[in-house]
Parts: C-alpha cells; structure tokens; sequence
C-alpha cells in the first residue's frame, strides 16, 4: 500500500476541485494531440449472434469474417450474457472508484509486473508523456490462482466480478472459434495453435478533463492479446483507425466492442 500525500491518481488530482488545466505531463506534442474536426461518425458492424449456433451459422460467420477483414473490430449483441451481470460489474467499478483514497490505495502499485493493482496513466515509471486515465487491472485466468489478490471492498466485488470474467471468457472463446471458422479452418485450430489462452481485465476510469484536446485518454495502440472485449459505458470516446481516417464507435447498450488483437492478425 501507497502511503504519501502526494497524489498518486489523476482522479484524485481532479477531485481536489483545483484542476482547471492539464498539467504539462498530460500534455501531447501538437502533432500527436487530438483533431476532433478529423474524426467520422462512421459506424462498425454490429453482429447478431443469436443465430451463431443455429441454422444461420454460415451467415454469421460470413459477418465476423468480413467484419475482421475490413475492419478489425465489430460490436456484438445477443451474445448470451446477462444484461444483469454487465450492469453489476458496471455498478462494481463505479463503486470501487469512488471508493475513499486509502482504500483504493490498497490496491496502488507502479510496478508494471504486478498482475493485480490499480495504477495510472498507463507505465508512470517510464513515460515521458502521461494518459489521462486511472485504471484497476486484475489478472482473471486461472481464477483460482489470482482472485485472492482481488480488492474485497465493495464487499461483493469479488463475486461479481468473478461470474462477469467467467461469462466474458465462454463469449471470447466462442468468438475465436467464430473467427478460425470463418477463415475456412477448423473452429479448433486458432486455440490450438496459440495454446492455453491468459485473461486480463482493466476497468478504466478516464476523469473529467478541462482541456480534452491536449491529452488522451489512451493513445492510438494497439492490442497485443488474441482478442479484446470491451463493455463501454453511455459516455463515447472510443476511436478507431480505418484507412487512415478516425472513426467513431458509438456505445451501444450491453454489447461488446471486439478488437481482434496482433496474435490473430499475425
């Protein structure tokens, strides 16, 4: 646990009600800030997968295969989790992030090799130029072996967070299935050929900024996994890059974004 009365998290130095700039380490060079005037309100796909395991299959796969092909990411919908457990786990982060400061230090760690902490910006020991962004990341499989490490207040954190993992991982393996048959490959082939598949989760908490065109939340990247799930709240802001252009990815409610990540691309 972090004992110092320096701030240690951007949603601290925000709360103090002081912040009425980005303080210089937030700031991008003027080449890499954001240029909202360059972002479309383009759309990705958005795939139904009610019919995957039905009599519709080949049609969905189709989708996921040209969705991969054209875009690299799409939203899915109808995937089988429970509009309950995403709300719970929402409602968890919200309430571990307004959790008071020392609780939520016991949690703080800088060090990058850390599988459970909560940190900021994204490696604070090495970056020249900080992200707008605090974060929890959690390490998920095998369960057993890190839930322990998990922060227990809320005092259902665990629980909750663990039934959302475990539903996350049944839809990310369907999809990788999806995905090496969409590509005329055994459905198998992928998982066998990548092995035994880890899972991370990061909850990101991006604070109000006073000047959001000098800063990011998190920098144009991309992701080294097999695949990305991401659950977005109402508040837009995710980006992606489609022939050179900055698209727009709207929230739609209780689906997933999917990023296929640099393993499938490779």
């Amino acid at each position: 646990m972090a004992t110092t009365s320096k701030p240690l998290l951007l949603s601290d130095m925000v709360a103090s009600g002081e912040m009425n700039q980005v303080p210089s380490k937030y700031i991008h060079p003027i080449t890499e800030r954001p240029n909202y005037q360059n972002v479309v309100p383009d759309s990705i796909p958005v795939i139904d997968l009610q019919n995957l395991n039905g009599p519709n299959r080949s049609q969905v796969l189709d989708e996921i295969r040209r969705a991969c092909s054209d875009n690299g990411f799409f939203q899915v919908k109808n995937h089988g989790i429970p509009e309950s457990i995403i709300a719970n786990m929402m409602q968890m982060a919200r309430e571990f992030f307004n959790l008071p400061l020392q609780e939520r230090l016991k949690m703080y760690s800088d060090d990058p090799t850390k599988a459970n902490r909560l940190s900021t910006s994204y490696n604070v020991r090495t970056e020249k130029i900080s992200h707008w962004r605090d974060y929890l990341g959690l390490h998920c499989y095998p369960l057993q072996d890190y839930i322990h490490q998990w922060p227990t207040n809320p005092e259902s954190f665990r629980d909750i967070a663990a039934e959302y993992c475990r539903s996350v991982r049944v839809l990310a393996l369907q999809l990788v299935e999806a995905i090496s048959e969409s590509l005329g490959l055994d459905k198998d082939y992928i998982s066998a050929q990548l092995g035994s598949h880890a899972q991370v989760m990061a909850l990101n908490y991006y604070p109000p900024c006073p000047q959001p065109d000098l800063t990011y939340g998190l920098p144009g990247h991309t992701d080294g996994y097999v695949l990305t799930l991401l659950l977005q709240d109402e508040v837009s802001g995710l980006q992606l890059l489609k022939d050179g252009q900055w698209v727009a990815v709207d929230p739609v409610p209780n689906a997933f974004v999917i990023n296929i990540g640099d393993q499938i691309q490779v």
